[in-house]
């Protein structure tokens, strides 16, 4: 399984800054360490182009030469340094690898960072520059259509968004586009204090377990498909942040390591059961033990692993026992998504 990270991309940050940056290089020291099935591999910067499909001129201008004003640094919660502007492109860049990766045949990929859900599409927010799934959605859609023209259809996306905080910035740029359905299962009270409408928001009460985090977690996914049956998606994007679990700094849930795991993995068969491609991207997780939350992340990106290694497997018993190239299970899975 393929894994993109951008983690030599350190940002300058302050003495005392709330913000895990350390958190992205242990991850990725452990799954080289744990789970050497999966493929690391550094992540390309987006460009501005590709930035330019969910986000606009000014934003990326500003970004990219050091234009954000004092009130939108304080927003984003970082200040202004070119590796802030670099860091922010090669996140959106491993989504879109990660995505392009699963749509091309693997099934599952994963950005060992990623899930900037708070960026808008004219600023950032929540230390959140750019939306890497908004730009990854977009331009998948876009690849799609210049490949598949000929069917005449979309390539349909579902975003399923288990940070503790709800997807704003992301609910904001699909407000009005049919194509992308968006779902955000989060605290009620927890940031962001203004929320947007999602397709689907589930606000969850502070001090919420493991039972009725699963229970609205299911009634959520089945609400999802059926509002989506007439016009099933062919690409997800999984935000499979730790901050629900009840060590966390900024999370006010209370789930257990083991009920983030029964979450990851009612995601996972959800999406291999409707043979639906997965980009699988961390999102937060602010632990008061930094390494629970690295253990949790571990313990998500290897449950992506199985569920790459259980759509392999069947995919090689379809083809007798041999599995295509990626160019042609990727036609395949593509030909039969975006319904």
């Amino acid at each position: 399984m393929i894994a993109y990270h951008a983690d030599a991309f350190v940002l300058p940050l302050p003495p005392g800054h709330t913000f895990p940056m350390s958190k992205y290089r242990l991850l990725r020291e452990a799954v080289e360490r744990e789970l050497p099935a999966i493929r690391v591999t550094e992540a390309p910067p987006a460009s501005d182009g590709e930035l330019a499909l969910a986000h606009t001129p000014r934003w990326i201008q500003a970004v990219a030469e050091g234009l954000t004003s004092d009130a939108e640094q304080r927003e984003i919660g970082f200040p202004w340094s070119q590796r802030v502007a670099e860091r922010a492109r090669r996140s959106v860049g491993a989504t879109i690898a990660a995505a392009r990766a699963a749509l091309a045949g693997e099934g599952v990929a994963a950005n060992l960072a990623g899930g900037t859900h708070h960026a808008y599409a004219h600023k950032g927010s929540g230390y959140c520059v750019f939306n890497d799934v908004a730009v990854a959605a977009r331009l998948m859609q876009a690849e799609w259509h210049r490949r598949h023209r000929h069917l005449q259809r979309m390539l349909r996306v579902i975003v399923i968004d288990l940070d503790v905080h709800q997807g704003n910035g992301t609910a904001a740029i699909f407000a009005d586009d049919p194509s992308v359905f968006t779902l955000s299962l989060h605290g009620e009270k927890n940031f962001p204090h203004r929320k947007e409408a999602s397709d689907l928001d589930v606000a969850l009460p502070d001090g919420c377990g493991d039972a009725e985090y699963l229970t609205a977690l299911d009634e959520a996914l089945d609400h999802a498909w059926a509002r989506t049956a007439d016009a099933p998606p062919g690409l997800a994007f999984y935000l499979a942040g730790a901050d629900p679990h009840e060590n966390d700094r900024l999370g006010r849930l209370k789930l257990s390591a083991d009920g983030l795991a029964e979450r990851d993995r009612r995601v996972f068969d959800a999406l291999a059961t409707r043979g639906i491609p997965v980009a699988v991207s961390m999102a937060g997780g602010y632990g008061r033990d930094l390494a629970t939350t690295v253990a949790i992340q571990q313990c998500t990106l290897a449950l992506a692993l199985q569920s790459w290694q259980a759509r392999r497997a069947e995919a090689s018993a379809d083809s007798g026992g041999i599995v295509g190239t990626a160019k042609h299970s990727g036609q395949h899975s593509m030909e039969q998504s975006g319904a």
